[in-house]
């Protein structure tokens, strides 16, 4: 924790692990911790960057031009160092290049950078996946930060919703005991637009909506004490979950998500993947913002 890189203004407190440029605490005004409690008899993550893969590749590769690259769930990112490249009070970026050690498992370089931006009660993730080659990049990129449920402040963990912005008619994507995706939907366990949380939701696994059309969901108890809006702007896949009876809740914006239950085809072609063009640059930004 000693080398956790801080910001901080009139309203939040944050501080980031350079350790996969994690997100490991968010606090408010009083000091009151807004994330996880990183119980390693659940879960030690904080709010991982998911980078360049989002979810679990079958058979833990992946396949570029035809050949095999081992590649873990969530990818790479969240176990490797950044480079704090600016820090202010209220503003922090962080970097990642590609290296002889990424290379084995992603054939591209690449250069990603985070950047934790307070403005009033809002902390910011700016993200920037820079390809610096000639030809063109397949990536993926998540967020997968886990708030603390119950949120302080606020009345018992039952009582905790998360409401979506907009109506989502579609149901969710099964999980295979791999982590991958198989065939089909689960009904909706929305009620209306309102996720009511209860720990049997994540008995098999997290929550995956593929075709996501919120921007923004609304993490807290009724109208009872603290809650906070997530916003994502530029994700079109969302992943809820949670271990049953941890502390914590984590909402993911995805821009990529497991394969499909025994996937053998091209990184390139799997659902979720974007291209970065021959030294273009992909953004993609996630906002949290504290209501009292």
């Amino acid at each position: 924790m000693t080398n956790w890189i801080t910001i901080a203004n009139d309203h939040l407190t944050a501080a980031i692990n350079p350790l996969g440029a994690e997100l490991s605490s968010l606090k408010d005004a009083a000091g009151r911790e807004l994330m996880t409690d990183a119980d390693p008899k659940f879960w030690t993550g904080r709010a991982p960057l998911l980078f360049p893969v989002v979810g679990k590749p079958s058979g833990e590769v992946i396949r570029i031009d035809g050949k095999e690259y081992p590649m873990k769930q969530h990818g790479f990112a969240r176990r490797l160092p950044f480079t704090l490249t600016d820090h202010s009070a209220t503003q922090a970026t962080f970097r990642l290049e590609a290296s002889d050690e990424t290379r084995t498992h992603y054939p591209y370089d690449f250069i990603l950078d985070a950047t934790f931006r307070l403005d009033a009660a809002t902390l910011h993730t700016d993200i920037a996946i820079t390809n610096p080659s000639a030809n063109e990049m397949p990536a993926s990129f998540g967020f997968h930060p886990a708030f603390a449920w119950p949120l302080p402040g606020g009345p018992e963990r039952h009582r905790h919703r998360i409401v979506f912005a907009r109506h989502e008619p579609d149901g969710v994507r099964p999980i295979a005991a791999d982590g991958t995706i198989l065939p089909g939907t689960a009904r909706s366990p929305l009620d209306d637009r309102t996720l009511a949380l209860t720990d049997d939701l994540f008995a098999h696994d997290a929550l995956v909506w593929d075709d996501i059309r919120s921007k923004s969901v609304t993490y807290g108890a009724d109208d009872d004490g603290p809650s906070l809006e997530i916003a994502f702007p530029d994700t079109p896949m969302l992943g809820i979950w949670t271990k049953p009876g941890a502390r914590y809740i984590c909402v993911e914006p995805w821009h990529g998500i497991a394969d499909p239950h025994g996937y053998v085809g091209e990184f390139k072609d799997k659902p979720g993947i974007f291209m970065v063009p021959a030294g273009g640059v992909k953004h993609i930004a996630m906002s949290v913002t504290l209501r009292p």
